[in-house]
């Protein structure tokens, strides 16, 4: 995939999709961008490149400006300096943005990106517009068995000799794995795994399941941050055959976010926007359209701060 390489203060102004790098100080960030309009954001999940978003891209850039970066440490993008946690990421995709001249965005996060949203919500509600969260992490424990796996010791050894498998073979044995492993994911899973022959690839991937899951499940959770999404347009989707995350997570999550969207995709599994993207694409679309970006106020969000404290200080 070429790439050309600019500086933090050159804007975006190709209509095609074009796929560059920029240099931070963090590192080198490689991105496809497409189109013009509001800044769009799309951030891929755990071991996975911006390739995953190839099917959205060309019909969201009609109306908006997409970005979708490889995350530091994966695709093509340079490893970080040492951090792969979520706040980690989520400054990496702040930097990224002012660098191309884009002060707000509306957000898009597949599984672990919808985790890096959240984040980025959190720790930069000035900068975000929307939020939409595809079969999103961090919204509680349970996670399957295979990334618990990925964070035990000895983890690496084993994700490299599964990588080097021919992907054809490893796509097979996926499929006839029980439903716990793979699901209807396992042409993606298989995709995943070969993406991490190599080592700093492979090294993201470890480290930042490391930093968010243990054996037990998801180790972080957005939970007692729902209520600052007050006011914050959100979209939910996921796939109703997701055996990586349940799809019980969403269901809890909308009902602490009565003003969010709920698309529940029959039959999808853990990529909804791979496989089943035309159903994810319409909702999107209508999100992206019909709602007002978030208003952001330094006095309303203290508020909501102090309200979470008093919340959590009486459990």
């Amino acid at each position: 995939m070429p790439s050309t390489t600019t500086t933090g203060a050159e804007l975006i102004a190709d209509s095609l999709n074009t796929d560059r790098r920029v240099r931070l100080s963090g590192g080198s960030i490689a991105y496809t961008v497409a189109g013009r309009g509001p800044a769009l954001l799309l951030v891929h999940g755990l071991g996975g490149t911006r390739l995953t978003w190839r099917h959205m891209i060309e019909d969201l850039a009609r109306t908006h400006t997409v970005i979708a970066p490889d995350l530091p440490g994966h695709g093509e993008s340079d490893p970080p300096a040492g951090d792969y946690s979520l706040g980690a990421h989520a400054c990496a995709l702040r930097d990224l943005m002012l660098s191309l001249g884009h002060r707000r965005f509306s957000l898009v996060g597949h599984s672990l990106g919808g985790g890096v949203a959240l984040q980025t919500a959190y720790q930069f509600p000035e900068r975000i517009d929307r939020l939409a969260l595809i079969s999103s992490g961090g919204l509680g424990p349970e996670v399957s068995v295979a990334l618990r796996a990925a964070t035990l010791p000895g983890a690496d050894a084993v994700v490299s000799a599964l990588s080097r498998l021919p992907r054809g073979v490893l796509s097979r044995a996926l499929a006839v794995a029980p439903s716990v492993v793979s699901g209807a994911d396992s042409a993606q899973i298989a995709d995943v795994l070969s993406g991490l022959r190599d080592t700093k690839q492979r090294t993201a991937f470890i480290r930042t399941a490391r930093s968010v899951i243990n054996w037990k499940g998801q180790a972080v959770s957005a939970q007692r941050q729902t209520g600052l999404l007050h006011g914050v347009p959100v979209l939910l989707v996921w796939g109703s055959g997701d055996t990586t995350i349940p799809p019980a997570h969403h269901r809890a999550f909308a009902a602490r976010v009565p003003d969010a969207v709920t698309v529940a995709i029959p039959g999808a599994g853990h990529y909804p926007h791979e496989t089943n993207s035309a159903e994810v694409l319409g909702p999107l679309r209508d999100f992206l359209t019909s709602t007002t970006p978030f208003q952001y106020s330094e006095t309303s969000w203290v508020d909501r701060l102090v309200q979470m404290s008093d919340t959590s200080s009486t459990r």
